[in-house]
């Protein structure tokens, strides 16, 4: 049982490697990089590709640990014991699963993925600790001892916005997803468009990554955002030449809404353009 990417995913070998050595470990892969980079999607296609169950737990800053085990849903029991309900005398009928009960209760193994970990509150983390390590929890209500039947394969994807325990990443398999380069990045375009015209992609790919070089910018354009670039591109049917003319060089880039997203960068682009104009 070997991850080795998929037709609509490209994964490099050292991602490949990485989700493989979590899966032989046993131990939960911690995904950071830049946003965009394709990290959820992953947990998706590694399932697809191992023909396993996925279950999606996409973490909020208001989000609970206890949230991914189970929430015992008092207020319905107490609307039923007021309208006489046979169902109130059965508490685990006001007992929710949460995704990591679905993930150990299924019958095949899974992928569990826990999206963007590091939004909720920094003793979140901590709280999975021993679920994590044992494959098991407590439910107190009902008494139950809730054991994995498979152990999931857990993806977890974090934005780096703020730190994480030590005692949870020493835990975890780590791997950065670095921003793919030019090359990496038209196989990417390939599986998505593959029948965009050669000129268009490298005329795009030189504009794209010139923006991402540009000092200063609050946020680079990802790869989603090229991706969707392009898809514009193509569906307005703007030329090559249009990118790759001198003129271009000393203008924003035609439906750059799809590239920069904030009123700061654009700014900064506005100025770039301003004053290598004023110098020629």
């Amino acid at each position: 049982m070997k991850f080795t990417g998929t037709d609509s995913y490209v994964a490099t070998d050292d991602l490949n490697l990485a989700v493989n050595a979590a899966i032989t470990l046993g131990r939960p892969l911690l995904i950071k990089g830049e946003p965009g980079t394709g990290k959820t999607m992953l947990a998706e296609e590694v399932a697809r590709s191992l023909d396993m169950p996925l279950f999606q737990w996409h973490v909020k800053s208001t989000t609970k640990a206890n949230q991914g085990l189970y929430e015992y849903d008092a207020v319905s029991r107490l609307r039923d014991s007021q309208l006489g309900d046979e169902r109130v005398h059965d508490i685990g009928n006001y007992i929710v699963k949460g995704k990591l009960w679905e993930a150990f209760d299924s019958e095949e193994r899974s992928v569990l993925l826990i999206d963007e970990i590091d939004k909720a509150d920094i003793e979140f983390p901590n709280d999975l600790l021993q679920e994590l390590d044992r494959m098991e929890f407590y439910v107190y209500e009902t008494r139950q001892l809730i054991k994995a039947k498979n152990r999931p394969v857990i993806i977890i994807t974090s934005n780096n916005e703020k730190e994480l325990p030590d005692a949870f990443l020493r835990r975890c398999f780590f791997h950065y997803i670095r921003f793919p380069e030019a090359e990496t990045m038209a196989q990417i375009v390939d599986v998505h468009y593959p029948g965009i015209k050669q000129s268009l992609l490298k005329a795009a790919l030189e504009t794209f990554f010139g923006m991402r070089e540009v000092p200063g910018l609050k946020k680079k354009p990802s790869t989603s955002e090229l991706l969707d670039w392009l898809k514009l591109l193509v569906a307005e049917e703007i030329p090559a030449e249009v990118l790759q003319s001198k003129q271009a060089s000393n203008a924003i880039p035609p439906l750059h809404g799809a590239l920069l997203k904030n009123e700061q960068d654009l700014g900064l682009f506005e100025r770039l353009v301003g004053m290598t104009r004023r110098g020629r």
